[in-house]
């Protein structure tokens, strides 16, 4: 057993909230490709706004996912993913943050640089979104107080419990 994560009405605050940021972030790839494909310029915009949108909402789930990982027993499979899932959505976020500032000059005309950015963080995303979900689907992390923090992971074919 270990102390609770940051809670409201019993479940965790950070799951909720990071829906709002990996769907604006990821969305905003959809456009880019609009964009590539029509030259719209409306396209481009709406982009560049889903960004600053996203960047903001990761960066408030991030405050929670911290108190989270704080309340990770030490030395511990949980915490070492929790610590990838984290570090890694920080990566995440800086390359949003710099496909945003290449796009500031002209919103609606993204670079290809801007766009690639943009496309390497999604990716990113789902490496990072993949350990977020072993935190809570395989590990039981802020979902179960009988959480096995030391589960195998969910690629070793062996049980959670054994």
């Amino acid at each position: 057993m270990f102390k609770e994560g940051a809670k409201l009405f019993g479940h965790p605050i950070h799951q909720m909230l990071i829906v709002f940021p990996l769907g604006l972030l990821a969305t905003s790839l959809f456009f880019d490709i609009g964009w590539l494909i029509t030259k719209n310029s409306n396209l481009g915009m709406v982009s560049y706004w889903m960004i600053i949108a996203g960047v903001i909402g990761g960066l408030i789930a991030a405050v929670f996912g911290l108190i989270d990982w704080i309340a990770i027993p030490g030395g511990t499979r949980a915490k070492r993913v929790g610590t990838a899932h984290g570090l890694g959505n920080v990566g995440v976020v800086v390359l949003f943050i710099g496909s945003w500032f290449l796009r500031h000059g002209d919103p609606g005309a993204p670079s290809m640089a801007a766009i690639a950015l943009s496309a390497i963080a999604v990716c990113g995303a789902l490496v990072t979104g993949w350990l977020g979900g072993e935190l809570v689907d395989r590990l039981a992390i802020g979902v179960d107080e009988g959480a096995n923090a030391n589960a195998p992971s969910s690629l070793s074919g062996r049980p959670a419990k054994q």
